[in-house]
């Protein structure tokens, strides 16, 4: 028998999922139901870029979640913010230290918000992409669980278990928006 590669964390009935976008949330948000975890949405991504991009996005991620009846959360746009906090990193490759510090900053708010609102845990569909990489992913959810504190990051690769199959699937039923790059302008940059 196969062991699954998705590991729960005991007792684990509820956990504030950080979202990047619909398309990497849909298969795990399904996973996370058929497994009796109840998700919450957290919708929080200052870094991506323009504007319109970034609203686009948000609003399929908050229409799957109605869909579904989950409870999903605003964080607030605030990108002039999120570039102070990589200033001197613009020029990093993907995958490089802007990078990390992005993941850090969005999973410490994440944090923050789990903490706040009672969670034990919380994760992100970051980690569903295999255009980043879990090291990185990892590092910055656990550092910002233990400067949050009372709150554990559940580390866990979003690709196994057919997952990554079912979220391209599932992008097909929904009419998801499907974005071309990460979100920042530098990542634009980088594609072309």
């Amino acid at each position: 028998m196969k062991t699954p590669s998705i590991i729960v964390p005991a007792d684990l009935q509820q956990v504030l999922l950080h979202a990047c976008c619909a398309p990497c949330s849909s298969a795990i948000v399904e996973w996370l139901f058929l497994h009796n975890i109840k998700p919450t949405i957290f919708y929080f991504n200052p870094n991506i870029y323009p504007k319109e991009e970034y609203e686009i996005r948000k609003n399929e991620s908050k229409r799957h979640a109605e869909s579904l009846g989950i409870q999903w959360i605003d964080g607030d746009y605030d990108h002039s913010a999120w570039l102070s906090s990589i200033c001197g990193l613009e020029n990093e490759p993907e995958r490089g230290l802007r990078c990390e510090q992005c993941f850090y900053l969005r999973l410490l708010k994440t944090a923050q918000v789990a903490k706040n609102k009672g969670f034990t845990h919380f994760a992100t569909t970051l980690a569903s992409s295999r255009w980043k990489s879990l090291e990185q992913i990892n590092r910055a959810g656990q550092r910002a669980s233990e400067e949050t504190g009372n709150v554990r990051f559940w580390a866990q690769n979003w690709r196994k278990d057919g997952l990554q199959e079912r979220r391209n699937q599932l992008l097909k039923e929904y009419g998801f928006y499907n974005q071309q790059y990460c979100g920042c302008e530098f990542s634009i940059v980088k594609k072309q």
